[in-house]
């Protein structure tokens, strides 16, 4: 019950953080009656104030505190039943008019990346979707282990140095083929072929050979190696963390990329591109939403990435013909750069991801 309750948590506070960047549409007030500006003294008429955007009425009960808290948790409805049908079945229609200047009437694109991002991972988390955290490492076999190994090690040094005949080699001998059969005897995981042989799920894992090269510079590389050899449970933890607190991280990593699909279209601005990658991740993070939905209602898992792999390269397909007025051919052979372009972007994010959680 607790996932699910923080799962509601994390709905609300993605739909106060989408609000809070949410620009607001004033509204004129229904009487003609002019207004004092409490927070500058100007001389309105509407519910807002021109000048600053401060609300002509000003309470101050319990009530009104409570009221906007729920402002600010639905405050998308009136957008978000306008721009929700957009942004699914005519994403291009929705991009192209947001980007010449029909804003007032859907909700931006970075507050619905916002609310849908902090949706996905609250509805993930109900469902019981998330990275592992309780891997631990058997500690005390990997030492006998390591210390089984450093010992064969030095009984072959010494024996080396020792002549032929020497009663001290045949002892050493006897002890190296016993340290032999030890570690011979222990699995790759620190544990006894015999434990092996009954799988166990929270069998502990052998991280000792783990290697990683997120930067390409050995000190950085090798200190989070390190951490995840550690403590392998929380650095999930954090991957999951990170990867739900800098989801943004993937706008200004997917820009240059679709840039340099239009490259020489200067009619096209970087602009152009923001509103349409942002549209395109919040469509994915609510698709994702609908899809572990349906899979935790019962849907069989492989209709589920069906569906995934159908909706998700269509939608991507239709949102950037539509969006920058392309033909078929045109959309056909940047569609399949930009499958190649996302690839690299996931693969960006994973490094920033696992260098974070590094430190």
């Amino acid at each position: 019950m607790s996932d699910v309750t923080e799962g509601l948590g994390g709905v609300v506070e993605g739909a106060l953080v989408g609000g809070a960047v949410e620009p607001v549409r004033g509204r004129l007030a229904d009487h003609g009656e002019s207004v004092t500006c409490a927070n500058c003294a100007a001389v309105f008429i509407g519910n807002y104030c021109p000048n600053c955007g401060q609300k002509a009425h000003i309470h101050r009960t319990l009530t009104a505190i409570a009221h906007d808290l729920v402002h600010g948790v639905l405050h998308l409805d009136g957008k978000l039943s306008r721009t929700l049908p957009l942004l699914a079945f005519r994403p291009g229609k929705l991009t192209r008019r947001y980007i010449e200047g029909e804003r007032a009437s859907f909700v931006s694109p970075m507050s619905m990346f916002l609310f849908s991002v902090f949706a996905m991972f609250a509805v993930f988390q109900m469902v019981g979707i998330s990275t592992p955290t309780n891997i631990e490492v058997d500690r005390a076999a990997l030492a006998i282990q390591d210390r089984s190994a450093e010992a064969a090690s030095e009984l072959r040094t010494q024996i080396e140095a020792l002549e032929e005949g020497d009663p001290r080699r045949a002892e050493l001998e006897n002890e190296l083929r016993l340290v032999e059969r030890i570690e011979a005897g222990m699995g790759s995981n620190g544990k006894s072929e015999q434990v092996s042989e009954d799988p166990d799920p929270d069998a502990a894992l052998d991280l000792r050979d783990l290697k990683l090269q997120v930067t390409g510079v050995d000190f950085i590389d090798e200190g989070i190696v390190q951490k995840w050899r550690d403590n392998p449970g929380l650095m999930l933890y954090k991957l999951q963390a990170n990867g739900y607190k800098f989801s943004w991280l993937l706008i200004p990593l997917s820009i240059p990329f679709v840039w340099l699909l239009f490259a020489w279209r200067r009619s096209f601005k970087a602009y152009d591109h923001a509103i349409f990658v942002t549209y395109s991740l919040s469509f994915m993070s609510l698709l994702f939403i609908t899809l572990s939905l349906l899979n935790a209602a019962g849907l069989e898992l492989g209709w589920t990435v069906l569906l995934f792999a159908t909706a998700a390269p269509l939608h991507v397909y239709k949102h950037m013909k539509y969006s920058y007025g392309l033909s078929r051919f045109s959309t056909l052979w940047r569609f399949f750069a930009l499958l190649v372009f996302i690839l690299f972007v996931l693969m960006l994010f994973l490094q920033a991801l696992f260098l974070l959680g590094g430190f």
